[in-house]
C-alpha cells in the first residue's frame, strides 16, 4: 500500500514510517515542523530515515486544503494514518483555541480532502485522555467518554465524532486508537520520562505533580506501531479500539526504576497536582488483540532501560564524563 502519515516527523511517526517501509508498503510523510517542540528534533527523526527507500516528506500544514488536494492528486494514497495535531494536556489549558483549530479543524480538512480523492481507508491517532478522570477499573472502549477534563482531550473525543460522521455519511472506514502513555527512545522531550531522565543525569530535581501514586498504563512505541500497523491493513467500519500495555504503574514507581538503570539520585520537588491531570489510565486490550491481533511485548524496565540507552548515547560526546547506567 502506499501509505499517508501526517505529523510524520513526530516521535511516533518516523518510528512508525520505519516499521512501515521493512513490511514492504510506500510512506508519504507530512509535517509542517511547527514549534510545540524543537523543530530540529524532527528534522533529526527525517534524517534517521534517510538510508530508507520508498518514502517522501511534503512539508506543510493539515489545515491547508490546497497543499493535501495536491498530494491526493499526484499519488495514488490507499491508506491515511493521521498522528498530526498538538498534544499535550497542561499546554492545552494555555490556549485551547488551537487545540480545536489543529486537532479538529484540522482533523476535517483531511477527512474532506480524503473524500475528494475517494480514499478510504483511515487510522486516527486519538488519546486515552478521553475518558477523563476517574480513580480504577479498566478503560472499555464502550464505556462513556464524555467528561474529559482538559481542551486536549475534548479535542480528540470531537475528532473522533469527526470521524463517525465521516463514516455514517461518506463510507469512510476508521479506526481510532486511544494511545495510553506512549513513551521510548526519541520520546518528545517535553514528556514525564524524557524530562526525568534529563534531570537525573544533570543533577536537578524531579519535578512531580501531586503525590507520586498516581498510575498510568505506560505503552513502549514498538508495541503502538505494530498496533498502528495491523490497524492501517484491517481498517474496516469505525471502531474505537484502546492500545495500551494493560498494566498501570505509579510515577514513584517509574522514577525507582529510571534511578536503578540510571544510577542516578536527585531530590524530588514536590508540586500541586495540576488542572487537567488524571490520576489513573489503565487500558483494556482485549478489542485490540480481537481486531488487530494486538499482542504488547515490552514491559516497562526493558522499555526504560531502552530509552536510558539512547540517552547515553545522544549524550556522549556532549558529555564523556557520563556514568554508565546499564
Amino acid at each position: 500500500m502506499t501509505i499517508l502519515i501526517t505529523g510524520g516527523a513526530g516521535f511516533i511517526g518516523h518510528t512508525l514510517t520505519s516499521h512501515l517501509l521493512s513490511q514492504g508498503h510506500t510512506v508519504l510523510l507530512v509535517d509542517n515542523f511547527n514549534e510545540s517542540y524543537d523543530p530540529a528534533i524532527k528534522w533529526q527523526h527525517i534524517e534517521s530515515l534517510s538510508h530508507l527507500p520508498n518514502w517522501s516528506l511534503f512539508q506543510g500544514d493539515i489545515r491547508d486544503k490546497k497543499f493535501l488536494r495536491q498530494i491526493f492528486r499526484t499519488h495514488a494514497v490507499d491508506g491515511v494514518i493521521h498522528l498530526a495535531g498538538l498534544a499535550g494536556v497542561r499546554a492545552s489549558l494555555q490556549n485551547p483555541a488551537a487545540y480545536f483549530d489543529h486537532n479538529v479543524n484540522g482533523t476535517t480538512v483531511l477527512l474532506d480532502a480524503m473524500r475528494a480523492a475517494n480514499v478510504k481507508r483511515l487510522v486516527f491517532a486519538s488519546s486515552s485522555s478521553v475518558y477523563g478522570a476517574r480513580t480504577g477499573g479498566t478503560f472499555q472502549e464502550t464505556d462513556p467518554a464524555e467528561d474529559a477534563v482538559s481542551p486536549y482531550a475534548l479535542s480528540k473525543r470531537a475528532a473522533e465524532r469527526v470521524c463517525l460522521r465521516h463514516h455514517h455519511l461518506y463510507g469512510l472506514n476508521v479506526f481510532c486508537l486511544r494511545f495510553f502513555t506512549v513513551y521510548g527512545p526519541q520520546q518528545r522531550p517535553d514528556m514525564a520520562i524524557s524530562r526525568f531522565i534529563h534531570q537525573l543525569y544533570t543533577n536537578q530535581p524531579i519535578c512531580l505533580f501531586g503525590d507520586g501514586l498516581s498510575q498510568r498504563d505506560y505503552t513502549y512505541v514498538d508495541d503502538i506501531v505494530s498496533g498502528i500497523g495491523q490497524a492501517i491493513e484491517r481498517v474496516k467500519g469505525y471502531e474505537l479500539i484502546n492500545l495500551g500495555s494493560a498494566n498501570p504503574v505509579t510515577l514513584l514507581d517509574l522514577i525507582a526504576q529510571l534511578e536503578q538503570l540510571t544510577r542516578q539520585r536527585v531530590p524530588i520537588n514536590w508540586l500541586s497536582m495540576q488542572p487537567g491531570d488524571v490520576p489513573y489510565t489503565h487500558a483494556a486490550i482485549e478489542k485490540a488483540r480481537r481486531v488487530l491481533d494486538y499482542r504488547p511485548t515490552t514491559n516497562l524496565y526493558e522499555g526504560l532501560r531502552r530509552m536510558v540507552a539512547s540517552y547515553q548515547q545522544s549524550q556522549l560526546h556532549a558529555s564523556p564524563q557520563l556514568t554508565p547506567g546499564l
